[in-house]
């Protein structure tokens, strides 16, 4: 998939979110907060098979599968705490019961940026 592909189909995504989110809070729709989320979990799976992807393909070239896991692991990690924040924004949402703190909520982003900021600084830095 080229670059702009890419872009345009992430553009599309956060399009369809965004509709599903301001028909949600205008109360047009009584959806789940779950079912609004839904495109992008379509795209955090469509991430993680294209990672995977990537991972196979080169597997297939290589014998080590640990250093290939181990280049790919922050790519993963990545959607994955990604998927635990948007879950964590659905039950703070859907179900106020739960008494979830906003803490509590955001730890896996603030798990993320750090570990985001220094992924881009290293490689900034190597760039140099």
């Amino acid at each position: 998939m080229t670059l702009v592909h890419r872009a345009l189909f992430t553009w599309f995504i956060v399009l369809v979110f965004l509709i599903l989110l301001c028909l949600r809070l205008e109360t047009r729709t009584h959806w789940n907060w779950f079912v609004v989320f839904i495109p992008l979990w379509i795209f955090d799976a469509i991430l993680l098979i294209y990672v995977l992807i990537k991972i196979v393909t080169k597997w297939r070239n290589l014998t080590r599968l640990k250093e290939l896991l181990i280049q790919y692991q922050s790519y993963i990690c990545t959607v994955l705490l990604k998927i635990a924040i948007q879950i964590m924004i659905c039950l703070k949402l859907e179900y106020p019961l739960l008494e979830l703190s906003i803490f509590t909520v955001m730890i896996p982003i603030w798990i993320l940026l750090p570990a985001t900021i220094g992924y881009v600084f290293m490689h900034m830095v190597r760039a140099k």
